[in-house]
Formats: structure tokens, sequence, C-alpha cells
């Protein structure tokens, strides 16, 4: 028996999935009365340079690590982010289509970026209570949270003992890390574009292990 007993240092458990949540680069600026491209009645921009330089700063950060997968969802910043990662690891990047931002309803488009900004009554509602359903025609919280974390654990059940890198969205994330944390729903909204935070799927445990890395900007 050994006479001296270590600080702990984690080690994912065997058949766990490591997990990268990449939020996008900074997309193009929204204007007034002009709405943004649409998919599926989401809001599409592009990168803005700013959010393109992000995307390299992420490839840079995490050329060199073993990682197996990426993964985008059906908007285009997250597959522009990607690319120069993908290029690097000479990797094609699979959809996953419940990781796509929370849909506003009538404020999808770029308008929620303006009600934000004036406090809309709504909007305040929403940030408060941690209530998406507040915005008008939004999804609720609680349907972002079940899809998420469907397409979470989907990720996890055909990737075990593997590093997914995973370029999504900050609403994503924050639920994300809050299903992961279980805490309280907005607790984790706010990662910054081209951040980096980690959990740990094993089973039907989720374990958080990152937030909002920005190291590499």
């Amino acid at each position: 028996m050994s006479n001296e007993a270590r600080q702990h240092r984690f080690i994912p458990p065997q058949g766990a999935t490591d997990i990268l949540l990449i939020r996008h680069g900074e997309t193009q600026a929204a204007k007034r009365g002009e709405k943004f491209a649409m998919v599926d009645g989401q809001g599409d921009p592009s990168l803005r340079p700013e959010g393109e330089a992000q995307a390299q700063a992420v490839a840079a950060r995490l050329k060199h690590h073993a990682i197996d997968a990426i993964y985008v969802t059906t908007m285009q910043r997250t597959h522009q982010t990607a690319a120069p990662l993908a290029k690097l690891l000479g990797r094609n990047p699979m959809v996953e289509p419940d990781l796509r931002e929370v849909f506003l309803g009538d404020w999808d488009g770029g308008e929620y970026r303006f009600r934000a900004a004036e406090n809309d009554p709504a909007f305040v509602r929403a940030r408060d209570t941690g209530e998406w359903g507040e915005i008008p025609g939004a999804e609720t919280t609680s349907q972002l949270h079940e899809r998420v974390e469907r397409g979470l654990r989907r990720i996890a059940a055909t990737h075990p003992d593997q590093l997914i890198a995973v370029v999504v969205h900050g609403g994503v994330v924050g639920a994300a890390m809050a299903i992961a944390s279980r805490s309280a729903a907005f607790a984790f909204n706010g990662a910054a574009n081209g951040s980096i935070s980690r959990i740990i799927i094993h089973e039907e445990r989720m374990i958080v292990q990152g937030f909002n890395d920005c190291a590499h900007l």
C-alpha cells in the first residue's frame, strides 16, 4: 500500500464521449428593416471578417487535438466556422439538426438583436425568467433543452471513447451547460463567439469540464 495519495486527476470514464462545444464566429450585423437569409424559418447570416478570423483561431487551437469527428448544424455560420479546422484535420463535418439555434419566432432573422438592445419587455421577461417562450412565437426553453439534449446524446451514442468537436450557437451552448450542470436555464448564456466549452457524456451522466474558453482569441 502506498504511503502517498495524490490529488485526483479527471479522466473521462470508459465509454464516455468528450465533446468540445464551439460557438460559431461573429456573424454579419443585423440591419433595420432587413431580414437575414432564412433557413427553415430561422435567420442564417454568414460570418463577418472578425468571425472568419475567430474560426481560424479555433483551428489553430485545436489542430493538434485527436478529434475523431466534427459536427455542425443546419446553419451556414457553423459550417463556415468549422471549415478551417475540418481542412486541417482532413475531416468532413456532419450535420446534427437538433443543435440549431433557438427558434426566436416573430423576432427571428435579426429582429431579436434590436429588441434585446432596446430592452423590449418580452426580452426582459425572457432574460429574467429563463423562458425563451416569452418572445412572441418562439420555442420554449423546455423545447430547446429537449432537442439539444437529444442531439448531444445522439452524438455521444455514436462516438464512445472519442473526442468530438461540435460547432453550435450561443443559445445551444447555454442550454447544454445548463442541462449538464442542472443550473438555471440562462446561467450559461453569453458564451463568446469562437469560444470553446467542454462536456463529457457517459451513460446518463453529463459532466461539465469547461466553459467559454477564449485563450486562443
